[in-house]
């Protein structure tokens, strides 16, 4: 962007720096793979190699995958790797798409985002006063980590709303992608 005003220097890099967080996250919750495949590894050979199941393998599954999908996400979204109905919208101009994509940031994410957060935030803040252990698995785990990553994904998920919604503001402005 060579003749872009003085400003669109300071927009590139500030989605620069917003898109650097979701890659960090996302780089960071990808090894949260690494025990969730351990527990479930060790799951199946404790179950059928030696018929002697866990009782924490399945709970530590679940919370694990729950939280690395949510906290993903964010890094998801700055791939354009979230559902989009594209039968219209790929053969728009790039303004049309920006225009379009600006206004559905505006008036359908960031209040679902905003929202989701506030709930999120009293979800976990009630199990952590609660010291919440799930009662229907006999090892009873502490939940308020698990139910951390709600808060914690939509913020990423917000940052990464801002990175998206300025580089649809400047397609819809200039006709190209940032």
């Amino acid at each position: 962007m060579s003749d872009s005003p003085a400003g669109a220097g300071l927009l590139v890099r500030l989605v620069a720096a917003l898109d650097a967080v979701a890659l960090w996250s996302g780089r960071a919750v990808s090894w949260l793979l690494i025990p969730m495949v351990g527990s479930l590894v060790y799951e199946v050979g404790a179950r059928y190699l030696f018929d002697a199941p866990t009782a924490w393998a399945y709970d530590m599954t679940y919370m694990l995958y729950g939280s690395f999908f949510m906290l993903g996400s964010a890094f998801t979204l700055m791939r354009k790797g979230h559902i989009r109905t594209d039968s219209f919208y790929g053969n728009w101009s790039v303004r049309t798409q920006g225009s379009v994509d600006a206004v559905c940031y505006l008036l359908l994410f960031f209040p679902a985002m905003i929202a989701f957060l506030v709930v999120g935030w009293d979800f976990f803040w009630a199990s952590w006063v609660r010291q919440e252990r799930m009662v229907t698995s006999p090892w009873m785990p502490i939940v308020w980590p698990f139910k951390l990553s709600i808060p914690v994904a939509t913020a990423l998920m917000l940052l990464q709303g801002v990175s998206e919604f300025i580089k649809s503001c400047v397609a819809a402005r200039r006709g190209v992608w940032i």
